[in-house]
This record gives C-alpha cells, sequence and structure tokens, in this order.
C-alpha cells in the first residue's frame, strides 16, 4: 500500500494591496512555495491593486511536508522586485478542513529571519551520571540552505549553545550543502543538564554588516544515550502580532487530498461495478452504480468526479461507450433541444474532460501557430468604442493619434486575419483528430438525431458537436493559453483583449451563427463569421465520418499525452559526468531536446532523427530529476537526471536549464533566485511534483531521490 499525497492550491485574486510604484499602482504576481522551496510562480498582473490570477496548481507532495506559503510580489522592470506580503498555512490548517478552504486571508509582512529553509545533520551524545559530565554535540553537515548572498549561495557556520556555554564550527565558504565534520564538546556540571535545551543555530557570515539567520534546531537533554539524525531548519518563534489587512489580502482555494494507494488488483471489484451497465446494456439503468454516482455528485465535486471516471474507462478500453452512456440518459432529460448540454452535467463534464485528455495534443498542433503568432506581433485590437485608446494607434502610424474609425478598421482587418487563420486550421484537420474523439463525436450525433428526428431540429446535430468542439475546447484554449499549455505565461493586457476577441468570434462560429453577440461592436465580423458556419458544419460532417475499425479504442494509460507525443522540444545545454582526470571538460554542449512520455532524447541538431542518432534516456531508468547547488558550475541553473542502465550502472547528465524570469527570494529583496515553472501539462490544471527538502543535488549524488 502507497501513501499518495496532493495539494490542490488555486491562486485566485488579491485586493487593497499596497502601491509599491510611483505610478500610485504595482505589477503583482504570486509565489508558491512549501517547506519554503519555490514550486510554481503566477503570471504578473499590470498595473492593479486589484489583481486577478484565476492560475490552479496541483502539487504532488512527500508525506512529510510541513507548510504552503503564498508570496506576493511586485515586479520591477529595473532592479529588484518587491516583496508585499505572504499567506502562509501550516499541514495541521490545512487537513483540518476535509472540504478545502477558500476563503479570503489577509497578507502579513515577510521577516528574513523567518524565512529559513534546509536541514541540518547532528549526532548528540548526552552523558551519564558521573564526573566530569561532557556532552558531545557533532555537527556533520547541512544542506539546501537557503541563498543568502548575491551569487546564489551562502558562507555558513553553526552556533550551538548549552546551559550558557556556546561554542562555534569554522566558515564554510559559498555554498548551502556544507560539512563541518566537527565535535564540539560541553564540560558540564553535575545537575546542569536537568530540563536543560541544546540549541544549534546556523548563520550565514558576512564580512561586511551583520550575518544573516539561516534556521535552528533546539533539543531537550532530559534523556541520556545517543540522538542522530536530520533536522529540519525552524525560524525564531515570532513574538509580534501580524497586522491584519494592512498589506491587502489574497484569495485562496486549497484543498489536501491523502490516499492510501492499494494494489491494482483491489480496485477491480469497483472498476467492474462501475463497469457493469456499459459491458451489459440490458439491465435497467436506474439502479446502476454509475446512475446512482451521477445523482448523487454534487456541483462542486462533478469536475473531479468527471476526470477519474474518464481516466478510469479510457484504461479499460470504454471511454467511448461510457459517453454514450451519460450521453443517452442526459438526452433523455432533455425535452428543449436549446438547452441541451448547457449545464455542467456529469455527462457535459466528461465529455470535456475525455477532449482534454485525448485531443491535447490535436489542439497544439491546430492552435499553437496562431497563439503564437498573435503574442509575437503584439498588435492592438479593439473593436468597442467605450475601451478604444487613440494614443495605441500611434504605433500604426507616424502621424500622431489615429481616428475611431482608423483604429476600428485596422483592428477589424488583424482579427479577421487571425480569425481566418484559425477556422483554415480548425477545418483543414479532420484527419488529425485523434479517432477516438472521432469515434465519440459519431455516437454522439447518432443519439442526438435518434431522440430529435425531426427536421426543424436538424441544426441540433450540429450544435451537439460544436457546442463541445468549439465552446470548451477551442475558444477557452484561444481565450486562456497557458491553462492549455499553448503558453508558459498569461498574455499581457493588450494580447490578452485580442485572444478574447478572438474567442468571442469562435463561440460565436461555435453557435452556428445563431447567437452572433450582444455586442453590436461586433456587428462588422458577422461578414466573416457567417461563411464560416457552413464551412463548420462541413467540417463536422466530414469529422463523423470514420470507421469503427479506425477507431477502435484499446486501453491506454489515463495520461495528458499520448504515449508517442513530444511534451516539450528546444536547444538546452547539456554534459555528461565523467571519472576524474586530470584535464577534465567542464563545457556544457549546445543540444537539441526532446521530452515525451517515454524518454528524454537530445542530438546535435533537430534534424537527426531516429534512435541511433539521439541520446536516449527512457522514463524507467530514471533515478532522480535533482536540482544542483548553483556553486558547483559556473552557468547557473543546472539540473542533473541520474539514470540507472541494463548493467544497473548509475549515470549522471548535467543539463542547464532555461528560466524565463527571476524571481527573488521573499526573505531578501536582494536575492534572486530562478524560479521552478511547473511544466504544462496540457490541462487547465497543472501538475507540480514536489521533492522533499534536502532533495537539491550536489554532483554525483543521485540515487538518494525516490523514483520520479
Amino acid at each position: 500500500m502507497a501513501q499518495s499525497t496532493s495539494l490542490r492550491c488555486r491562486v485566485l485574486e488579491g485586493k487593497d494591496l499596497p502601491a509599491k510604484d510611483v505610478s500610485g499602482s504595482s505589477d503583482p504576481y504570486c509565489v508558491v512555495k512549501v517547506d519554503n522551496e519555490v514550486v510554481a510562480r503566477t503570471a504578473t498582473v499590470w498595473k492593479s491593486l486589484n489583481p486577478f490570477w484565476g492560475e490552479e496548481y496541483t502539487l504532488r507532495l512527500p508525506r512529510g511536508f510541513r507548510s504552503l506559503a503564498i508570496y506576493v510580489l511586485d515586479e520591477d522592470t529595473i532592479g529588484h522586485d518587491d516583496v508585499i506580503g505572504k499567506v502562509s498555512l501550516s499541514h495541521q490548517q490545512i487537513s483540518a478542513q476535509p472540504r478545502g478552504i477558500d476563503s479570503w486571508l489577509s497578507l502579513a509582512p515577510v521577516d528574513p529571519d523567518e524565512e529559513v529553509q534546509g536541514e541540518i545533520h547532528l549526532e548528540v551524545q548526552v552523558p551519564e551520571q558521573g564526573h566530569p559530565r561532557v556532552l558531545r554535540c557533532h555537527l556533520i553537515g547541512a544542506r539546501d540552505l537557503a541563498p543568502r548572498d548575491p551569487s546564489g549561495t551562502s558562507d555558513p557556520f553553526a552556533r550551538v549553545s548549552c546551559c550558557g556555554h556556546t561554542q562555534e564550527t569554522a566558515v564554510i565558504k559559498k555554498t548551502r550543502f556544507p560539512r563541518w565534520d566537527e565535535v564540539l564538546e560541553f564540560e558540564l556540571a553535575e545537575g546542569e543538564l536537568g530540563d536543560a535545551v541544546l540549541s544549534v543555530e546556523v548563520w550565514d557570515w558576512d564580512i561586511v554588516g551583520k550575518n544573516d539567520f539561516l534556521g535552528r534546531v533546539e533539543l531537550p537533554l532530559g534523556a541520556p544515550g545517543a540522538t542522530k539524525g536530520w533536522f529540519q531548519l525552524l525560524p525564531f518563534a515570532s513574538s509580534a502580532e501580524e497586522p491584519g489587512g494592512q498589506l491587502g489580502s489574497l484569495r485562496l482555494a486549497v484543498r489536501l487530498v491523502e490516499d492510501r494507494v492499494l494494489p491494482p488488483h483491489c480496485y477491480q471489484p469497483l472498476i467492474q461495478l462501475l463497469a457493469e451497465p456499459i459491458r451489459c446494456p440490458g439491465q435497467p439503468p436506474a439502479g446502476t452504480a454509475l446512475a446512482v454516482l451521477e445523482e448523487v455528485t454534487s456541483g462542486e465535486s462533478r469536475q473531479d468526479v468527471a476526470t477519474k471516471l474518464v481516466k478510469i474507462f479510457l484504461a479499460q478500453g470504454l471511454a467511448v461507450p461510457f459517453l454514450d452512456y451519460l450521453i443517452a440518459r442526459e438526452l433523455a432529460r432533455t425535452k428543449d433541444p436549446n438547452t441541451l448540454f448547457r449545464s455542467n452535467s456529469l455527462a457535459s463534464k466528461s465529455v470535456e474532460m475525455f477532449m482534454k485528455v485525448v485531443g491535447l495534443p490535436y489542439l497544439h498542433e491546430v492552435l499553437k501557430p496562431v497563439v503564437n503568432r498573435i503574442f509575437e506581433e503584439k498588435k492592438y485590437v479593439e473593436l468597442d468604442p467605450c475601451k478604444m485608446e487613440l494614443s495605441r494607434g500611434r504605433r500604426i502610424s507616424f502621424k500622431g493619434s489615429l481616428s475611431e474609425a482608423q483604429v476600428r478598421e485596422s483592428s477589424l482587418g488583424l482579427l479577421q486575419g487571425y480569425l481566418g487563420d484559425v477556422v483554415d486550421a480548425i477545418v483543414g484537420s479532420v484527419e488529425k483528430c485523434p479517432p477516438l474523439m472521432r469515434a465519440a463525436f459519431k455516437q454522439l450525433r447518432r443519439r442526438v438525431e435518434e431522440q430529435f428526428p425531426s427536421a426543424q431540429h436538424e441544426e441540433v446535430r450540429y450544435f451537439s458537436i460544436s457546442g463541445f468542439l468549439f465552446l470548451r475546447f477551442f475558444a477557452p484554449a484561444v481565450l486562456t493559453p497557458k491553462l492549455f499549455g499553448l503558453r508558459e505565461q498569461h498574455a499581457d493586457p493588450r494580447t490578452g483583449r485580442t485572444l478574447l476577441l478572438l474567442a468571442k468570434a469562435l463561440q460565436s462560429i461555435g453557435n452556428l451563427g445563431l447567437q452572433l453577440g450582444k455586442e453590436p461592436w461586433m456587428a462588422p465580423l458577422h461578414a466573416v463569421l457567417l461563411p464560416s458556419v457552413t464551412r463548420v458544419k462541413a467540417f463536422l460532417d466530414g469529422l463523423v465520418e470514420v470507421d469503427s475499425t479506425q477507431a477502435g479504442e484499446e486501453p491506454v494509460p489515463a495520461a495528458p499525452f499520448g504515449p508517442s507525443a513530444t511534451i516539450k522540444e528546444g536547444y538546452l545545454h547539456v554534459r555528461e559526468a565523467e571519472e576524474p582526470a586530470l584535464l577534465p571538460r567542464f563545457a556544457f554542449k549546445k543540444r537539441y531536446f526532446w521530452l515525451s512520455t517515454e524518454a528524454l532524447s537530445y542530438s546535435k541538431s533537430p534534424e537527426w532523427q531516429g534512435p541511433r542518432a539521439r541520446c536516449r534516456i527512457p522514463v524507467p531508468q530514471m533515478r532522480a530529476v535533482e536540482r544542483v547547488d548553483e556553486g558547483t558550475f559556473p552557468q547557473p541553473h543546472v539540473m542533473q537526471v541520474v539514470a540507472q542502465d541494463g548493467a544497473g550502472q548509475l549515470r549522471t547528465t548535467y543539463i542547464q536549464c532555461k528560466v524565463r524570469a527571476p524571481t527573488p527570494h521573499p526573505g531578501d529583496p536582494g536575492d534572486t533566485p530562478p524560479p521552478l515553472s511547473p511544466a504544462p501539462q496540457g490541462a487547465p490544471t497543472q501538475d507540480t511534483s514536489k521533492q522533499p527538502c534536502g532533495k537539491r543535488a550536489v554532483p554525483g549524488g543521485g540515487g538518494k531521490s525516490p523514483s520520479p
């Protein structure tokens, strides 16, 4: 039996934040930390004291995590980012709310002495009764200490205190993984121990100014004997009360899920019970487990239930019959075709999650070129006269500000171009659409035609598919590309407005022209929308023309990417670990990388194809993926991938990663270590794995971390 701990964290919005810029505003973003280690970063909301982020993360955590902290910072183009405040939640606070926390929480000020991380390795020998009594404290080392110097390292030393006696270790320069290996002895008088406590503090030595606090540990000395192990460094106890509301507040939704995962065979009776109405469709549906589950599922948990059911039936090779079962029940309850699949029922949510799980590579192939071009061009597009800023037109013309008509004409041309490219990509993608999706849509259309066979409901057979494909798939991906893995960052306000107008146009096309929008300023687009509806109908007709043998469903792993899908690719720098030599090679070589669900591979150029042309590290052979200490190599942001080959030998590969933007250490505005951005999983929920504290590696230190 295994333990699974995950934390769902939604950073929703902030309000009443203090102004950090001379303009009287701020550019806030959030950093999410678990046990003082960065695991996620939101986008920056420019020029706002009441920002809305709406970002969600699923964090896979170690069982012993202690705290979750969300820091709000103000991004500065020049200089270091300013820390606004933080919200801290302990493991006990989160676990005490089984349904999760969803509320406004006041931001607290950030005290550098409270921003500690890492562990210290100690062995303490408490003496027996006798004269003299010698207390021995063996300070072996520490790991993952907080960086306090601009170089990204520290100069740590330890200070040990007991019964009024204090001793210090030597200073280890420029490291966050010091090894002292010193034994400090304290001669104590009889009866001096009693209820005494051994205090071990770790400090960063500074040649100028006062030393920086790195953490402390207190050990009771009541019982004689030896105590040895790794101990978490803790901050000083806070004596001052935190002012509430002075720094604004943050709305969070946090829920902790701690599960015990049983062996697969233990779940077979449940899976058989759920699949019974799918495999034996003749029985009355009212009393089946799926029907009961559909009735009792609440609105707040419907998406979670739909996600799990889709993955279960995908793994069983029954996803299309499962969706057909739910759709048939939904149609039986629907009398008005205009309300078909409008609600967030279990059937609607299941089809939506099915598209995101199965069709994400298809979505990327269709939309990514146009979305990337919109982000790169950063054109000003606005049709609403109430929101139009004529001064923005100076980038279009050197003759000064443009008139409202000129801005509208320019915006209309740009929007028509983007929309035409998107529609062309969609209607030409019939053969690119996964056969499993096409089979599900074919069955959906058949069910709708059976329920509404009259000629007056002819449009329903198209709308039943376009409602899912356009309104719940293409349009949301255009509106928020980051949540679908199309981009690594949210759009800036100008690009976001372009995406919003484009998403509105796609929604109108998805409604088959029946609802062209309530805004009168969208009317100039109607000349493009109505012809596109005819092309979309032809696309939907071709989409459902799929043979049953072509769309034969096999059990597939419930993962957001297919087995051969490339999740990310691009140039990085790599270096293989080598045996000690007189002339070691320190240079990192530039290589083109591919990351898939099967392997991490690289070659000299992207044109080199085939297994023999690429160096390949299969995922099953990986034993650890760890961040390397900043001071190990001349280059920053290096990680190591430790893999075990067929002969059982560990092989370490060092990779220099790319970082989009620096994120400051919240406790030290002068220090800017890189953010650990979670890799997009291609779904609205980002999934980030959190390593236990102390798993950042020194070179060759692989094998200590658990398998990924």
